[in-house]
C-alpha cells in the first residue's frame, strides 16, 4: 500500500524577556540549580502571578508577522497535571481563547513552495527540569526554568514529509530570531519542537491516529524522528495492527521512538480559567504600535532582493535566512550597488565559510561591510582576480587574530582601506598589461609545442592546460580573462 505522511508541529518558543512570565525572577541560562526560582515560581502559599508585558508584546509581534488575528480578550487557563517538576500541580497556559489565532508560514522545500497554516499561538509558562543522569537511584529537580515565558506555535497538519517539517521549523526559527522575540538557541532549549505524526493511505482525506514526539531540540533529530515514527506506523498497519495514540520520546542513540505514555486529550487536563489572572485586553493602539516597530520581514525582503537586485530565489532565500546576514549583505551592496550578485556570492561564500569556521555569526564578523566592499571593488576594477581576492581576504581575516572579543576594536582600527594596503604591501596587484601578458604567453607557447598542436587538433583541454601554464609563469598575477583572450587569438590567428 502507498502511504502518505501527515505532520503537524507544536513549537515552544522561549521569549527573550529578562524576567519570567509571572514573576521577576531571571530567565538567564546557566544558573546553579534552583537559584533562579522565586516564591512565585516555587508556588509557595499566598503568592500571585503578575503578567509580564514584554512577553505579551512579543506574542503580538509574532502574530502580526504571520498574519494572525490578535485576540482581545485572551484568557489564561490552568492546565492540570501532576509531575515532579511542576510545582503548582498545574501549568498556566491558554486554551479556548489564545492570544493569536490563525496565520501562516510560507516555506520552500526543495523546489516546491508551500504555505503552512497555523492554528494558534498561545502564551504559557515553562515547567522545571528533571535530572535523571546526575543522581544514582534518584531524580533531581531544577526549577530554574519554571515560569520561563513560552509562546507555543501550533500548526495545522499540513506537512507531508520530514523535509517539509524541517523546512517549516527552520523558517519559523529564522522568523522568531528576525523579529527579536527569541534567541533561537536550541541547545539551551529556547526553541523546541513536538511533532504530531500520523500516516494514511495515499489519496485519503481522513487523518490517521497520531503520535506526538516530544522535545526535539535539533532539526536533524526532528527529521530522523519523523522518518522513524512514520515507518513504524506503516509497519504496524501493514501487519494488521492499530496505532495507539501515544506520547513518544525520540532516542537519537538508537534512532528510534519509544512510548512514554498514552496521549492525553484536552479534557484530561481539566482546563479552567485561572482565577488569579484577569482576561487580557489588548488595545488597537498597542497593536498598531507593535506593527509600526516590526522590521521588514524575511519574505518581503526576499521579494525585494529578487525584484530590485536581480537575485535568484535561492540566493534571496539564503541571504534572508538570518537577519544579521541580510543586514551585512545590504550594507555591502549599498557601497557596491552595480554588482549585487558579486556581493551576494562573497557574503554567502567566503564570509559565511570563515564565520562558520570560528563558530561566529555575522554580528561578530571581524571585517566590516565597508572593508569587504572595498575588496570587491578591486575585483570589479581588475586590480585583483577572484583567486587573488581570496588571498587578500584571508590576509584581512588573519588580522583579526585569535581573540574574537577584540575583533570590533581591530576592525575599526584597520580602516576601510585595509584591502588596498594589503594589495600594495604584498605586491598582489593583477597584471592586465597586454605587453607583459604576451611575453608570458609567447614563452608558454614556445615551451609547449605538443599542447599547441593538440589544441589546434580540437582538444579543448589542451587550451586549459596552456592557460594554467601561463598563470604558473605569472605566479597567479595575470588577468585570467585577458590571458584567455590573448592566448586564443595567438593560437587561432
Amino acid at each position: 500500500m502507498q502511504w502518505e505522511i501527515v505532520v503537524g508541529l507544536e513549537v515552544h518558543v522561549q521569549l527573550s524577556t529578562c524576567s519570567k512570565i509571572f514573576s521577576g525572577a531571571s530567565t538567564a541560562f546557566g544558573a546553579a540549580p534552583n537559584t533562579a526560582a522565586c516564591a512565585v515560581d516555587l508556588a509557595l502559599p499566598g503568592v500571585l502571578p503578575v503578567l509580564n508585558r514584554g512577553a505579551v508584546e512579543r506574542a503580538i509581534r509574532l502574530g502580526l508577522a504571520v498574519g494572525g488575528r490578535i485576540r482581545s480578550p485572551s484568557v489564561f487557563a490552568r492546565k492540570n497535571y501532576f509531575y515532579p517538576d511542576l510545582p503548582k500541580g498545574y501549568q498556566i497556559s491558554q486554551y479556548e481563547l489564545p492570544i493569536v489565532e490563525g496565520g501562516s508560514v510560507a516555506i520552500r522545500s526543495g523546489e516546491v513552495d508551500r504555505v503552512i497554516r497555523l492554528v494558534r499561538a498561545h502564551l504559557e509558562e515553562d515547567a522545571g527540569k528533571s535530572l535523571h543522569e546526575d543522581f544514582h537511584g534518584m531524580t533531581g529537580i531544577d526549577l530554574n526554568r519554571a515560569g520561563t515565558p513560552l509562546l507555543e506555535v501550533v500548526s495545522e497538519p499540513d506537512m507531508r514529509s520530514s523535509a517539509e517539517a524541517v523546512s517549516y521549523a527552520r523558517t519559523l526559527h529564522a522568523l522568531v530570531r528576525w523579529i527579536g522575540i527569541c534567541d533561537g538557541n536550541m541547545q539551551e532549549g529556547s526553541f523546541r519542537c513536538d511533532a504530531n505524526v500520523s500516516v494514511r493511505p495515499a489519496g485519503s482525506d481522513r487523518l490517521g491516529t497520531r503520535c506526538e514526539i516530544k522535545n526535539l531540540n535539533s532539526f536533524r533529530f526532528l527529521e530522523k524522528a519523523i522518518d522513524y515514527e512514520a515507518g513504524r506506523q506503516m509497519e504496524v498497519l501493514e501487519d494488521g495492527g492499530k496505532i495507539l495514540q501515544q506520547t513518544r520520546l525520540y532516542d537519537p542513540d538508537r534512532n528510534e521512538t519509544r512510548a512514554m505514555r498514552s496521549k492525553e486529550d484536552a479534557q484530561d487536563y481539566r482546563y479552567f480559567p485561572d482565577p488569579d489572572l484577569l482576561p487580557l485586553e489588548i488595545g488597537e493602539d498597542w497593536i498598531a504600535q507593535v506593527r509600526r516597530d516590526l522590521p521588514e520581514l524575511p519574505q518581503q525582503m526576499r521579494q525585494r532582493l529578487e525584484r530590485d537586485h536581480g537575485l535568484s530565489a535561492y540566493d534571496a532565500a539564503a541571504l534572508t535566512a538570518d537577519r544579521e546576514m541580510a543586514q551585512y549583505y545590504e550594507a555591502v551592496v549599498a557601497r557596491l550597488p552595480d554588482d549585487p550578485k558579486l556581493c551576494a556570492n562573497w557574503v554567502m561564500g567566503e564570509v559565511s565559510a570563515h564565520l562558520n569556521g570560528v563558530g561566529k555569526s555575522f554580528d561578530g564578523c571581524p571585517l566590516s561591510p565597508a572593508q569587504l566592499a572595498r575588496l570587491l571593488g578591486r575585483i570589479r576594477d581588475d586590480t585583483l582576480s577572484g583567486r587573488m581576492a581570496k588571498d587578500v581576504f584571508g590576509r584581512m581575516w588573519a588580522q583579526a587574530g585569535d581573540d574574537p572579543v577584540a575583533w570590533k576594536d581591530r576592525k575599526e582600527q584597520a580602516g576601510e582601506d585595509l584591502a588596498d594596503r594589503i594589495i600594495e604591501s604584498q605586491g598582489l596587484r593583477q597584471v592586465s598589461d597586454e605587453g607583459e601578458l604576451e611575453g608570458w604567453i609567447d614563452a608558454v607557447i614556445a615551451a609547449n609545442a605538443r599542447s599547441v598542436e593538440e589544441f589546434r587538433a580540437g582538444k579543448e583541454k589542451a587550451f586549459n592546460a596552456l592557460v594554467g601554464q601561463v598563470m604558473k609563469v605569472a605566479r597567479g598575477k595575470a588577468n585570467p580573462a585577458r590571458v584567455n583572450e590573448l592566448l586564443k587569438k595567438k593560437l587561432t590567428g
